[in-house]
This record gives C-alpha cells, sequence and structure tokens, in this order.
C-alpha cells in the first residue's frame, strides 16, 4: 500500500499552495515522498507552508505567481524546471470569492473572480499542460472545484459560475490529453471554513449548511490530503480522469 501511494522521484506544484486548502495538500504530497513548488504571492505564507513541508521530512520551495498573468505563469514554469528538472503533478488551487448580490455586481469585480478562478487554470494548464504532454511521461492535473459548482450555492454567483467552468474544463482536457497519459481531475471541497469564505459563514448560514450536510461538521483541510495523492499518483489512480470528486461530507447527496 505503500508503494501504491509514494510519490518518490515525481515534483508536484500547488498554484495557491499558500492557501489553507492548497497548502494542505501541498504537505500531504510531499509526506508520500513528492518535492513540492508552492506557488504564491504571499512569500511570507510561502515560508511557513514550506517549514511545514521540511517538519515532516519533505522538500520543497517557494516560488512567486501571479495567477492573473500569463507570463508570470511561464516564468514560473521555467523557474521549476531549472530548479526541479521537470514536473508531473499540478493542483490548481487559487480562488476568491465574493457575497455580492446578483443586480449590485460590477463587472470589475466579476472579471477579478473569473481571473483568478477559472482564467488561471485555462492558463496554468497550457503552459504546464503542454509540457507534461511533450515530455511524454504522463501527468496529473488536480483542479479544485466546490460543492457551488453546480447545483449553485446562494449569494456567491460569481464564484458559482467559475466552479462550473473548472468542471467543465477538468473534463475536456481529460479527455483530449486521455492518450498522453495526462490525467485531469477535480476535487469537489464541501465547506472548509478559510479566509475567503469565513465571513460569508453566518450563524444563519452554517445553521443551514449543517441541516445539509449529513455529517453535520465542516471540514479539515487535512481531510484532503488523501484525495489528493490518490488522484497525484499514477500507480493508485492511473485509470482515473475526467472524474469529480466529492470531499463534502455527503453535502452533494442531500435532498430533504
Amino acid at each position: 500500500m505503500e508503494n501504491l501511494f509514494d510519490l518518490t522521484g515525481k515534483t508536484a506544484v500547488v498554484i495557491g499552495g499558500t492557501s489553507v486548502l492548497g497548502s494542505a495538500m501541498a504537505v500531504g504530497l510531499a509526506e508520500h515522498g513528492a518535492r513540492v513548488a508552492i506557488a504564491g504571492r504571499n512569500q511570507k505564507k510561502a515560508g511557513t507552508v514550506l517549514e511545514q513541508i521540511e517538519a515532516a521530512g519533505g522538500k520543497g520551495q517557494a516560488f512567486f505567481v501571479e495567477v492573473t498573468v500569463k507570463e508570470s505563469i511561464q516564468e514560473l514554469e521555467r523557474s521549476i524546471r531549472e530548479w526541479a528538472g521537470g514536473y508531473h503533478i499540478l493542483i490548481n488551487a487559487a480562488g476568491v470569492n465574493a457575497s455580492t448580490p446578483f443586480f449590485d455586481l460590477d463587472m470589475e469585480e466579476w472579471d477579478y473572480i473569473m481571473s483568478v478562478n477559472l482564467k488561471s487554470v485555462v492558463m496554468a494548464c497550457q503552459v504546464f499542460g503542454k509540457g507534461m504532454v511533450e515530455s511524454g511521461n504522463g501527468g496529473s492535473i488536480i483542479n479544485i472545484s466546490s460543492v457551488s459548482s453546480g447545483p449553485p450555492l446562494s449569494k456567491v454567483f460569481s464564484y458559482s459560475v467559475s466552479k462550473a467552468g473548472i468542471n467543465n474544463i477538468t473534463q475536456y482536457l481529460a479527455r483530449e490529453w486521455a492518450p498522453h497519459r495526462v490525467r485531469v481531475n477535480a476535487i469537489i471541497p464541501g465547506f472548509f471554513p478559510a479566509e475567503q469564505n469565513r465571513r460569508l459563514l453566518t450563524p444563519e448560514r452554517t445553521e443551514a449548511i449543517m441541516r445539509h450536510t449529513p455529517m453535520a461538521r465542516f471540514g479539515n483541510p487535512e481531510e484532503l490530503k488523501g484525495t489528493a495523492v490518490w488522484l497525484a499518483s499514477e500507480k493508485a489512480s492511473g485509470f482515473v480522469t475526467g472524474a469529480l470528486i466529492r470531499v463534502d461530507g455527503g453535502f452533494g447527496a442531500m435532498t430533504l
């Protein structure tokens, strides 16, 4: 079983690796032997994640990236090639949210959310996916979706639209790149309180979420590690592509 999930010799790139969920998955990959590139804007946070990786006995490096700028993603790819010689795993975990009512939504906010949540994934897949396809060695891309990708949650219109796009991109690229052994999957996390959604969790909304979550609790970021490691490992999930994997405490199975 240890060999099944062994990522020794693999290099993983976690864009948005300074976020609550991204950092947990980065540490999880490192714990299973992967060398991890933590990519984000906040280098202080990246340093903290790097310390966690090293404390777990793993190896990593922090890199700056502006996910809304393709040239920055291209520079990140070049830097990782210089550092590690190549890469095998990509996690797209950058994301932002807003609770602006639909009629009050301005296009500047819409464009920003779409740029961070959706456009950045397209660009990262173009840059890193091309490298994986051309290498001939395959690879694993893991996109981070949301329970709001469909049916959409209330109060987060732009976010919901962007995450629905993530599901579509994931399955489109899975089909296109399967002949090249590049697998593309998405994780659909349930409610994991983090910086971007904590302000939305009013007592009333929290109560509604708990009623709709059979496990009646929030998720712990540590609970995403296993899914990320499974999808990253070709030995463990080599025949899995185009999958949208729910880690949501049963939220997606609930109706009445």
